[in-house]
């Protein structure tokens, strides 16, 4: 027994020893793994103050109440004197009625409420541009019910913004600055502010609930989505993110009643900065452009071309004598990159290009007959385009024999002819392989393709004929090809169709 307890006492102890030495490679592993998880591990999201109050008190003198007065002409449609029977009692009642209310109606004053902010101390205040928009007259009320008559130095329609400018004198004002929207995540906190109807400053908290939601508010639509309340009379207000720094215009709300449900819109910094600044220095925007219409790639289009995935813008057409003709960008071409920065999609280019500084020589890379081709654009200015009438201006179709159908596409095609081109109500200069049948539940059904449309290019080459297409239709099924590129006229509007090819 003795012997046995001496072993285990000496057992006992070369274990201790052991145990302990065990014991500390286990706790430095355990250190060493926790080291590396730390640094694998991203930092967490900044938590929610335990209140807002002192970053409120701090922004609530830069936001300001925006009223509008403007004169109305009111209109009232009467409708004729109704008939009655000589004599009767019922014929002066209602001619001195209809003699009141056809005078001539006087002008009515009409007003309107909305938010603003101060961007800078010398006394430019940035709004809504439907907040002022046809207004006579523009009111500043500032947090301390002190009131200024506000000029509007510049307004754009296209991202509903608009400046305006107080003249404080020796009055001090409390400005805020800018943010970067891009850095702004979806869940960061971030504070709305504006100052509605009048009743001084309101407050809301809430977090970026998604960015880039495009409401059809405009060509540039670019939206940070957030469940902050934003209610009518907070047009215009700011929203913050927790550095204090303006990140969006509060603009639009989501909401079948009219109140906030948690869904409100707001054009982030990044799109309203540029816009602003232009309206200071010009007092209008001066926007770049490229010179092209363009559409959607879809997956068969990529296909079609061999890229790799959807992505980029298609140019359908090219402004004649534009930046991007003169730069050399085509018809087909698949714009990838404009000035260094990617065109994730066809939403994206309009954006980039309005972003850009005008006269100013940019690299395009372009995707064109299957490999990336990169030119030189110098940019123009849209609003001058627009003036000039160009916007809708673009080249004329490329392009113009017996009838044949190509049954993979579901088309029943023909050559022009004089007496086709009078029958379609078609240009006498038109070019290119007339439609003249759709097979139901084809693809080209299914895109929408219609008799009277012509064809001007398959797979990015001119077609002149039936035979041509035919051709050109078969070339791709033996490459193996899913689907095939179609350039398609539709009284003088071109577009890309890919169409699936059967069989």
């Amino acid at each position: 027994m003795s012997n046995r307890l001496a072993f285990l006492s000496g057992a006992s102890a070369q274990a201790d020893g052991s145990s302990r030495r065990h014991v500390v490679n286990r706790f430095s592993a355990a250190l060493l793994a926790l080291a590396v998880l730390v640094q694998a591990v991203p930092a967490l999201a900044r938590p929610a103050p335990d209140s807002f109050a002192d970053m409120a008190e701090k922004l609530l003198p830069a936001v300001v109440n925006v009223s509008t007065t403007q004169t109305v002409q009111s209109t009232q449609d009467m409708p004729e004197m109704p008939q009655f029977p000589p004599g009767s009692p019922f014929e002066e009642f209602f001619r001195d009625f209809f003699d009141r209310q056809q005078r001539p109606n006087q002008p009515r004053r009409a007003t309107s409420l909305g938010s603003g902010f101060i961007i800078d101390a010398a006394g430019f205040i940035v709004t809504n541009n439907h907040v002022i928009a046809d207004a006579d007259k523009v009111t500043v009320r500032l947090h301390d019910d002190t009131e200024f008559e506000a000029e509007i130095v510049g307004r754009d329609p296209k991202t509903d913004l608009a400046l305006l400018k107080i003249k404080p004198g020796d009055y001090k004002l409390t400005a805020v600055g800018w943010g970067d929207s891009d850095n702004s995540r979806v869940g960061d906190w971030v504070l709305a502010i504006g100052n509605p109807f009048g009743l001084g400053g309101t407050v809301t908290a809430g977090i970026v609930s998604a960015r880039a939601r495009d409401i059809n508010a405009g060509p540039y639509d670019d939206f940070l989505q957030t469940d902050a309340s934003i209610n009518r009379g907070n047009s215009g207000g700011p929203m913050f993110n927790m550095d204090g720094e303006v990140v969006g215009i509060n603009t639009a709300i989501y909401s079948p009643s009219g109140g906030s449900i948690g869904i409100g819109f707001a054009v982030p910094s990044a799109l309203a900065k540029p816009v602003i600044d232009q309206l200071k220095e010009h007092g209008r925007t001066r926007r770049g452009w490229l010179g092209v219409r363009i559409q959607l790639v879809t997956d068969e289009i990529a296909e079609s071309l061999g890229l790799d995935k959807a992505r980029g813008a298609l140019v359908a057409s090219v402004t004649e004598t534009g930046p991007a003709d003169k730069g050399g960008i085509k018809a087909g071409d698949i714009v990838l990159k404009f000035d260094g920065k990617d065109v994730a999609d066809m939403r994206r280019l309009p954006r980039i290009v309005a972003a850009t500084r005008i006269n100013e020589d940019v690299p395009v890379e372009l995707w064109r007959d299957g490999k990336k081709v990169t030119v030189q654009v110098k940019v123009g200015e849209l609003e001058e385009a627009e003036e000039a009438g160009l916007l809708d201006a673009t080249k004329p179709a490329d392009s113009g024999a017996v009838d044949r159908t190509v049954d993979s596409l579901g088309l029943s095609l023909t050559a022009l002819t004089p007496e086709l081109k009078q029958r379609f109500g078609l240009a006498d200069n038109a070019k290119g392989v007339l439609v003249t049948e759709v097979k139901p539940n084809s693809p080209a059904a299914e895109k929408a393709i219609q008799p009277g449309d012509m064809v001007v290019e398959v797979s990015q080459e001119e077609v002149n004929s039936p035979a041509e297409i035919v051709e050109k239709v078969q070339t791709a099924q033996k490459a193996g090809r899913k689907s095939v590129l179609l350039l398609v006229n539709r009284k003088g509007e071109m577009r890309f169709v890919a169409l699936r090819i059967e069989g």
